[in-house]
């Protein structure tokens, strides 16, 4: 799904442009042209989106913007100019979508809030992301994916019950509202096909990880109840945890169905235990954890891990070794699903990355090229809009490309 391919993309068609940095509204767009959109990357002349310069990189070159600028093209516009901000209207006039993660009121600021955009062109669908939503009190703030993980409630249930609060090492909350945003796009497109109207997207980022940690509120409003740090374990089955097996490893170990923790005790060699009241039910085995981690560990603690996958598959027991990249990069079913591809880049060569989300059995998406060095495609993009040369060198002495 990396090769370019002739048949037609489920979103051909659609334009959109990404005004946005860093992660949460720059993923939305990438995921939105995996499948065929056309994006545009907006950046800065002098300030490129940061994503270009974090973590590791190659003869200069930032990785994960290959990844996260893939099926992009880049170009350069400084909106606060005078001719940026008529060159973005021009922009706008043809786009589908906006996204962008300035802070409330800078697009404002510049005359490039919903109302002027709105009336360059009615269907437009701008995509707002910003740590705490348009309006309430935090909404001004700076704010990134790391103070949602931890005002949402995340961090608070995240560690062992005697450790700090823990924060994922990666962009967990930006990756979840990523996600979210590209369904609220398509989400608002439908819309408009209905209603022929663009509307506004409002995406903050402290709400969709929220969404994904279960009944949290529910259980606190309706009982009282407040979830506490188990680290692997669960307060609704066990066993449930990871493992060490006797060459160093590590495999993690789920019994969320009954019939699945009676396999795993009958497999190491406890079904006494079966026949206990309390296995009964997920929520008393997981009053009885340190019983069914000690049965599970010491049977696991004695064998290598290649016999402990194999013995766990044969009893359909459920199981996974605990991989870092290294072995994620072979791992047999991630090679089945072309769950890493590789895409063949001008300034690195081939290079390997994660392929698009999902497959789909007609209209399946692809990556034609990863992330373009900045500003690449400025002079051709503008000039499919009518820009001349003459046009593109007054947008430059003003600085605003």
């Amino acid at each position: 799904m990396s090769a370019t391919t002739s048949a037609p993309l489920p979103l051909d068609g659609l334009r959109v442009l990404d005004l946005a940095t860093l992660f949460a509204g720059p993923m939305a767009a990438t995921l939105l042209g995996d499948f065929g959109a056309e994006v545009i990357k907006v950046e800065h002349p002098g300030r490129p989106d940061p994503s270009r310069g974090h973590g590791p990189a190659k003869d200069g070159v930032g990785l994960w913007w290959k990844v996260l600028g893939r099926n992009k093209r880049a170009i350069t516009l400084d909106l606060s100019k005078r001719g940026g901000r008529a060159t973005l209207l021009r922009l706008a006039a043809t786009a589908d979508v906006i996204v962008e993660n300035f802070r409330p009121g800078t697009l404002e600021k510049w005359d490039l809030g919903w109302e002027v955009l709105s009336a360059a062109n009615p269907r437009l669908v701008l995509t707002r992301v910003t740590a705490f939503g348009q309006f309430g009190p935090y909404a001004h703030r700076p704010g990134f994916g790391t103070l949602a993980e931890a005002m949402s409630g995340f961090a608070a249930v995240t560690g062992e019950p005697d450790a700090p609060p823990t924060l994922p090492p990666f962009g967990l909350a930006d990756s979840v509202a990523g996600l979210a945003t590209a369904y609220a796009v398509l989400t608002a497109l439908a819309a408009r096909e209905r209603t022929g109207e663009g509307q506004v997207v409002d995406m903050a980022i402290i709400e969709p990880i929220l969404a994904v940690l279960g009944p949290q509120p529910t259980w606190y409003d309706q009982l009282g109840y407040v979830q506490e740090r188990t680290g692997n374990r669960s307060a609704n089955n066990a066993p449930r945890n990871t493992y060490r097996t006797a060459d160093g490893h590590w495999v993690a170990v789920s019994t969320s169905a009954q019939s699945v923790a009676e396999r795993v005790l009958r497999l190491v060699g406890r079904p006494e235990l079966i026949d206990e009241p309390w296995f009964a039910t997920g929520a008393e085995r997981a009053a009885h954890a340190d019983v069914l981690d000690e049965a599970v560990g010491a049977w696991v603690s004695a064998r290598p891990r290649t016999e402990v996958l194999a013995a766990f598959e044969k009893a359909e027991a459920a199981v996974a070794p605990v991989q870092d990249v290294r072995e994620v990069m072979t791992d047999p079913q991630y090679q089945a699903l072309h769950t890493v591809t590789t895409v063949d880049d001008p300034e690195l060569g081939p290079l390997r990355m994660q392929n698009v989300l999902f497959r789909l059995s007609s209209t399946p998406g692809t990556i034609r090229w990863a992330g373009r060095p900045h500003g690449a495609d400025t002079d051709a993009v503008l000039g499919e809009l009518g820009l001349t040369p003459a046009d593109l060198c007054a947008l430059r002495e003003e600085g605003a490309l």
